[in-house]
């Protein structure tokens, strides 16, 4: 499935213009940062640009949708639920959301067996926290690949699975790599991506541009065209050039406060 790119909203609006939307457009005279993500999400980053004396906004170019046949991902609960997984490895806090869904005693029920956990990365550690899930494994490089590295070697005898709940447009990446340690793995798509388009008031000029992922990467090219942009990740930054952004920095971790020292460095250089 394929990602679904909006329809166009007419000729771009000056950044300094006003109009309702979850954060007020950038203020002229102070460099402008547009953060591709949900004002929740962003709320930390946003307090850390603008202590530097930024003019960040946010708002979401992409956003979690449900599978449209939710079969697949209700057996996937059951065979959790009565112990099939020996391992759980979560990539995303959507995936997290669309595998447990609500904190309540049924989800609960989900993960009381044995099964191991592995997140990606911090924020995906917290959000399984947030169901009361302790994690057994977190890489120290947080990605895909470098989850898959982590892992270690399935044991020998009968068949050992690991659950892979995965939005749509994920990767191959961790499975192979986990088929190349001896585990088999269910890959499941527990949720699908879709655009959302930007405001009007917010389809102007930015100095930066931060995505903390392939598909926003896609979608701000796709939306506003290619911009200046300042990366998550290493796998975001790749997609960001393949679709034609300028990458000027990556931050070194994925958390709050190196995306700030990333931004703030590329302005210094630029």
């Amino acid at each position: 499935m394929t990602e679904p790119v909006p329809p166009a909203a007419g000729p771009p609006v000056a950044a300094g213009s006003t109009g309702s939307s979850d954060s007020p457009a950038p203020t002229a005279g102070q460099p402008a940062v547009l953060v591709a993500r949900a004002p929740e999400r962003a709320a930390g980053l946003l307090a850390l640009l603008r202590g530097r004396g930024l003019d960040p906004v946010a708002s979401p170019v992409i956003e979690r949708a449900p599978v449209e046949d939710p079969a697949e991902l209700d057996a996937a609960r059951e065979r959790l639920a009565d112990g099939a997984y020996d391992w759980v490895a979560i990539t995303s806090v959507n995936a997290v959301d669309a595998l447990l869904g609500p904190e309540s005693a049924e989800s609960r029920s989900v993960h009381a067996g044995p099964v191991r956990w592995a997140a990606v990365g911090p924020a995906t550690e917290q959000a399984l926290a947030a169901h009361g899930i302790s994690v057994d494994l977190v890489p120290r490089t947080t990605t895909g690949a470098g989850l898959a590295d982590a892992f270690p070697v399935a044991p020998l005898g009968p068949a050992h699975r690991v659950l892979l709940p995965l939005g749509d447009l994920a990767s191959d990446t961790l499975r192979a790599g986990l088929a190349a340690k001896g585990w088999v793995a269910d890959v499941v798509t527990a949720y699908r991506t879709v655009a959302r388009e930007l405001p009007a008031e917010l389809r102007g000029s930015y100095d930066v541009v931060v995505v903390t992922s392939g598909s926003a990467a896609r979608q701000v090219a796709a939306q506003l065209g290619p911009q200046r942009v300042v990366a998550i990740g290493g796998p975001s930054a790749g997609t960001a050039r393949a679709v034609g952004h300028t990458v000027l920095a990556v931050a070194a971790t994925p958390t709050d406060a190196a995306l700030a020292d990333a931004v703030t460095e590329a302005l210094v250089r630029t």
